[in-house]
């Protein structure tokens, strides 16, 4: 494999205006399909077969003009200090703005003083629109109405704000990616003391994020993405772009200083370096597109842009970079700074680096390291027992933002649950009274025990009351009779997201597990939190199977890489250890509200609830890019001839000082997208920064050498039978050195 990389390398050396041209096309060409083609987002988490939307479909069957899945607003009042909504001006006000929230998509907009939803004191009001389209498909003539009211209302002198999910937008912006490119100019320049050097793999991360963005925005003309695809897609563009670009880059500027010819040198370096960048990928692109097993929507989207991404990133590193480099030449060793020394990141074997007086560090307190940084990652993976999943809410919207004010009101003067509400969907179609079973499940609710403290309402289809009069109840009689199902509205004294309203789904769900029994009904759960609980569910269950998957794809990867079995499994159990300090340090400043202020919270949340699993896929594949590119040098050296021991300083000196600076420019990437204002954003860039510091610093730069110290050449024993059945990848060029040096010789033979 290096032999065929080495020839890339030197092809795209040499038709360089070719490859770039190439690249440039293809940037072009996105580019104006992301302005002709590109759709909306849709950033509803959904997912078929669960309670919860089983209950909407039932809705949407019996009477299709309902739209239960459709989007919804609240356009809250609150009254001037000193006033109250219900004088006849400010009643009048609020009419007025309700009235030009109508379009033709908005279904019903509720007049919160017939709805009663007018707070005790008058002060603060909120009135519900329902539209009969999702989100993503609402036109800017509903936005502009929307916002008409709010300025009605505001003129009024009435404060106006509209929560709900109907008005959300998603984006990664443009701040987190300037962040993130401002970190990596910084650690580049400083590794390799160079403009020139730290410019190559930043211009060809900002072409590969540019190619790989704007066909995603291309992609959402065809398909229904919802926008945290391209987030998550230009934080690992970027991240892993700068990365594998950097790794060549340093090797070819190792190379040239040695004295090679440059065309020699890119060919050597995509030939060694190269193969770690493929295989690094691989494990990247395995891990994300494997989010596809689980068969949930909008995880397979995520997974397959970010593999998408990553797989533009590894072609980018193998082709446009040696081509940029056919332009520059030697100009990569200068243009240093005065203030810099000009270095290579690679180092060598006669200078004394701070990462070899690490390794020699951890390889004599080798035990001391293992233990301590083994009971440093389990005390930081401890709040992981405590941790909580549930949907992101307008609780952890900006402060300030519309659905923050909004949430906020109406938590202060109706209870937060009013903010979430749950719904039980009574099927009467199998029932032989639908009263009868209407009854039965308001009793049952009524009297769920602790009902006082976890339930504000009970509030049953209009007639279903023991004091409804008997004209209304005939009249409940004759819609159940039509459209064979009624709702009961249920809302709970805490907010969506909270365990409290989350036990009480399970409560509902289980004294009402025998309404088929006794009334041939039955009751299906649903609102913001059950559908929390049923995707969180799902996903639990679907966990061990993609771990399964995942990790033994990559575990077989790694054994063809570095033909050992205890390398491998090193890797993956260093993983678990790195996932557990990313997921116990999100639960203690997100959930426990540890020094959350410093990332822009000014809340606790619960865990988004998709983090544990996007996190493990994305986590582990980075995880095994440190993995490959740290041990691959350990391996070089060792095949080359040097004792096992030995053989961990050489190639950590070699790669320590290149594996720091893809991790601090990886760190910085997603700390730009933990500083953004999206809670689901925020969550998963924090997350992903604390797990590669944790896995690049402790793991894989700490307890890696310490324990192939201790372990010394039998990490790398392979059953001879085995090493006789595995192709031999060459990841580390030494049949590359072999068909190089005879061609040398083969050369000085025919000059001779």
């Amino acid at each position: 494999m290096a032999w065929q990389l080495f020839r890339l390398g030197r092809w795209c050396f040499r038709h360089r205006r070719i490859v770039v041209a190439f690249w440039l096309v293809l940037l072009i060409g996105v580019g104006v399909g992301s302005k002709t083609l590109a759709g909306s987002t849709d950033d509803q988490f959904t997912l078929n077969g669960i309670e919860s939307t089983q209950a909407f479909d039932l809705i949407k069957a019996r009477t299709p003009g309902a739209a239960p899945d459709g989007a919804s607003a609240q356009v809250v009042f609150q009254a001037p200090k000193g006033q109250q909504l219900t004088s006849a001006s400010n009643k009048a006000a609020v009419e007025r703005a309700l009235a030009l929230v109508k379009t033709k998509d908005v279904v019903s907009v509720a007049d919160p003083f017939t709805a009663g939803t007018v707070s005790k004191d008058g002060t603060v009001a909120y009135a519900s629109v329902s539209y009969a389209k999702q989100a993503v498909d609402l036109t800017d003539a509903d936005k502009s109405a929307a916002e008409a009211a709010k300025a009605s209302g505001t003129k009024a002198g009435l404060t106006v704000a509209i929560g709900g999910d109907a008005f959300q937008s998603t984006s990664a912006g443009g701040a987190a990616e300037g962040i993130g490119i401002l970190v990596a100019l910084f650690v580049l320049v400083i590794t390799f003391g160079s403009l020139i050097a730290a410019g190559m793999p930043l211009l060809t991360a900002i072409v590969g994020l540019g190619i790989g963005l704007l066909g995603i925005t291309t992609l959402t003309g065809f398909l229904t993405l919802s926008s945290t695809t391209s987030a998550l897609g230009s934080m690992l563009g970027l991240a892993v772009g700068i990365d594998y670009a950097l790794f060549i880059m340093s090797r070819y500027q190792h190379e040239v200083r040695n004295g090679r010819d440059p065309e020699e040198a890119i060919g050597r370096a995509v030939g060694t370096a190269g193969s770690a960048v493929v295989f690094a990928g691989l494990t990247v692109i395995i891990a994300l597109a494997g989010l596809s097993i689980c068969g949930i929507g909008f995880l397979t989207q995520m997974g397959l842009g970010g593999a998408g991404m990553v797989a533009l990133a590894v072609l980018i590193a193998l082709t446009l970079l040696p081509a940029l480099l056919g332009f520059a030449g030697k100009r990569v060793l200068g243009g240093k700074l005065r203030f810099l020394k000009a270095r290579d990141a690679e180092g060598s074997d006669d200078v004394r680096t701070n990462g070899r007086r690490w390794v020699e560090l951890v390889a004599r307190l080798r035990v001391p390291f293992l233990v301590g940084g083994i009971l440093l990652a389990a005390v930081l993976s401890f709040p992981v027992t405590k941790m909580q999943l549930a949907l992101p809410d307008n609780a952890t919207a900006a402060a300030g933002s519309d659905q923050r004010v909004g949430y906020d009101l109406i938590a202060d003067s109706f209870g937060a649950g009013a903010n979430g509400p749950l719904v039980v969907v009574v099927d009467t179609a199998g029932a032989g009274s639908g009263q009868q079973a209407l009854d039965a499940v308001n009793t049952a609710v009524a009297t769920i025990e602790g009902v006082k403290t976890d339930v504000v309402a009970v509030i049953p289809p209009a007639g279903a009351g023991s004091d409804a009069t008997p004209a209304a109840r005939q009249q409940l009689v004759k819609q159940l009779d039509a459209a064979r199902y009624a709702t009961v509205t249920v809302i709970p004294r805490s907010g969506p997201s909270d365990q409290a309203t989350k036990d009480l789904v399970g409560t509902i769900r289980a004294d009402l597990s025998d309404l088929t029994s006794r009334t041939g009904a039955r009751a299906l759960v649903s609102g913001q939190t059950a559908v929390g609980v049923d995707i969180s569910q799902k996903l639990t269950d679907v966990f061990p199977r993609y771990l399964l998957v995942v990790v033994g794809l990559a575990f077989v990867l790694l054994v063809l890489v570095f033909r050992s079995i205890l390398v491998p499994l090193k890797a993956a159990v260093g993983f678990l250890l790195s996932v557990g300090i990313s997921l116990g340090t999100t639960v203690a400043v997100f959930q426990w509200g540890w020094l959350n202020n410093l990332i822009g919270l000014d809340v606790t949340t619960p865990v988004v609830f998709i983090l544990p699993l996007l996190l493990t896929g994305v986590l582990f594949g980075l995880a095994m890019d440190y993995e490959v590119f740290l041990v691959t040098r350990m391996r070089e050296a060792y095949v080359h001839g040097e004792e096992a021991r030995a053989a961990v300083r050489t190639g950590f000196s070699h790669s320590a000082r290149v594996v720091t600076a893809a991790a601090a420019i990886m760190t910085g990437v997603f700390c730009g997208f933990a500083l953004g204002d999206d809670v689901l954003i925020k969550t998963i860039g924090f997350a992903l920064a604390v797990g590669v510091i944790a896995d690049a610093f402790l793991v894989r730069m700490t307890l890696v050498p310490a324990l192939m110290s201790i372990v010394g050449k039998h990490i790398w024993w392979l059953p001879r039978w085995l090493d006789r059945l595995l192709p031999d990848l060459d990841i580390e060029g030494e049949s590359l050195e072999r068909r190089l040096h005879a061609q040398q010789g083969e050369a000085q033979t025919a000059s001779v």
